[in-house]
């Protein structure tokens, strides 16, 4: 693997950060601390994304036949570390840009493909992705949510939990059983989220009033052309997805710069010369390192068209353990600073670490997966 950065990639990250630095002064205070569902945030990325698309910075990896520039995959990951690294001004555009845009390249049609991969390009669209349902949170072989076969179309009811961006996105990811039972049965829809019979309720979190929604389909019609993909042929798309889902988040990054700040106002505070305090900071960047490399792994495989593998699980858990360990710094050495209002950058960070084990698949499901596809052991070993 070459570490080092071409100067087309080194070029784009510059670009990045140019808009970037034409986010509100006030970002980490009256933006960031509640994560890139907070009202404030998704209503201002509408204006930031806009600002991307201009100068196509959102999918400069896809093909140009489809608003990208046929750049490589790591440009994928430079714009996800740039925008994490400061708590995702894209809001939820980047599930769009990172999964669901890749889903319908590879299994939509042309029609599809024209309609949402150029809104995606455009950075017209936030997503939601309705997977998690009350009965069947991580085992989605298991849902309930049924798509009716009718004349046209489709009538679904049943309900999604968890759905992160639900009460202002414009997209949901919809998965809805068409007949069958099990992986079997599973359908993927496109479904914009003003259709009727469509109900948002939120749920409140321990780190956020805005993250979390319940979202309940009431006998809600989708047109024949929602379906992504055959009926009941949704189990693929989901194997596929799961592996640009799972690291298409650089949460590393975000640690990264949450460590640096953490480092900065131990310092600040005389702390920083008490050797216990210096090496909890060490072990927690080289996991942060950890996170990096492992998931420069995945995306080398990517870049040069091999297929996913476990390696995709290794990255995902170890993101979670950056997470964890950065706000573990926090909430031990400066809690006060945790409190609404007295660090926007640290009270970021640790909300957002707060979910790091449950969302894009819990730490748990990873695990799991390390277990049997990485190590060979059988289940419930």
């Amino acid at each position: 693997m070459e570490f080092a950065w071409n100067a087309a990639e080194e070029a784009y990250r510059a670009e990045l950060r140019e808009v970037i630095a034409t986010l509100p002064d006030d970002w980490w205070e009256a933006y960031a601390p509640h994560g890139p569902s907070s009202p404030k945030l998704m209503e201002h990325a509408r204006r930031f994304n806009a600002r991307l698309a201009q100068r196509d910075l959102i999918v400069r990896h896809w093909p140009q036949e489809y608003g990208g520039q046929d750049a490589s995959a790591w440009q994928q990951i430079i714009i996800s570390e740039e925008m994490w690294s400061i708590g995702e001004p894209r809001s939820s555009l980047y599930l769009g840009a990172n999964w669901a845009g890749p889903a319908i390249m590879k299994f939509g049609t042309e029609a599809q493909k024209q309609k949402w991969l150029r809104s995606i390009a455009a950075g017209e669209l936030l997503w939601c992705q309705g997977f998690s349902e009350p009965e069947a949170g991580t085992d989605l072989s298991n849902m309930k949510t049924r798509a009716e076969p009718v004349d046209g179309g489709y009538v679904v009811n049943g309900s999604k939990i968890w759905t992160s961006y639900a009460a202002r996105a414009d997209v949901m990811f919809l998965l809805a059983r068409v007949g069958g039972k099990g992986k079997g049965g599973v359908s993927c829809f496109l479904v914009p989220m003003d259709t009727p019979g469509i109900e948002i309720r939120p749920i409140q979190g321990v780190h956020s009033r805005w993250d979390f929604h319940e979202v309940f389909f009431t006998d809600a019609f989708l047109p024949a052309d929602a379906l992504l993909g055959e009926e009941a042929g949704g189990w693929t798309i989901v194997q596929t997805i799961i592996h640009y889902e799972r690291i298409g988040a650089g949460r590393y990054e975000k640690a990264k710069r949450g460590l640096d700040h953490v480092v900065e106002r131990l310092k600040e505070r005389g702390l920083w010369d008490d050797p216990v305090v210096r090496a909890d900071c060490a072990a927690a960047r080289a996991l942060v390192e950890a996170a990096r490399l492992q998931t420069y792994l995945v995306i080398d495989g990517r870049a040069k068209d091999s297929d996913p593998g476990a390696e995709t699980y290794l990255a995902r858990f170890a993101m979670i353990q950056a997470d964890h360990a950065v706000a573990n710094l926090t909430s031990t050495y400066l809690p006060d600073l945790l409190i609404d209002g007295a660090d926007g950058h640290l009270r970021s960070q640790f909300n957002s670490a707060i979910t790091a084990g449950i969302a894009a698949g819990a730490a748990e499901v990873q695990l799991n997966m390390i277990s049997g596809r990485h190590l060979g052991l059988p289940r419930g070993a």
